[in-house]
């Protein structure tokens, strides 16, 4: 049997990398570690998502092969959290009676949550 330790990258095909990374980085304090013109590598924590530039002219299908990536955040309230992503005019949406849940999308559509553990 092979014992995985973790998962070392995910994958997310987005139509404009830079737009992407921008997002990523910026809202979300995520850090590049590779990347070229086609792509970006960025570490989340001691994980990795890695932003492919999508190829080919079919759309974009976001939500049918990955439902949602969840990401833990170090530290903020549901309020405030939501308070910052609405002010990068991120809409957020949740579930009724779930406080610890925040949903929203990234520039291509990819369906975000943050875990709000405090």
């Amino acid at each position: 049997m092979i014992q995985t330790t973790g998962i070392d990258h995910l994958v997310l095909h987005v139509q404009d990398v830079a737009r992407a990374k921008k997002f990523y980085t910026e809202l979300l304090g995520m850090t590049v570690y590779r990347e070229n013109e086609g792509q970006a590598f960025l570490h989340c924590g001691q994980q990795g998502v890695a932003l492919f530039k999508k190829l080919g002219d079919a759309p974009l299908m976001t939500g049918n092969d990955l439902n949602h990536l969840a990401l833990n955040v170090e530290s903020g309230t549901y309020e405030a959290l939501k308070a910052e992503l609405e002010k990068n005019g991120v809409t957020v949406t949740g579930r009724p009676g779930e406080d610890r849940c925040i949903y929203f999308n990234d520039p291509d559509g990819h369906r975000l949550q943050l875990m709000v553990r405090s």
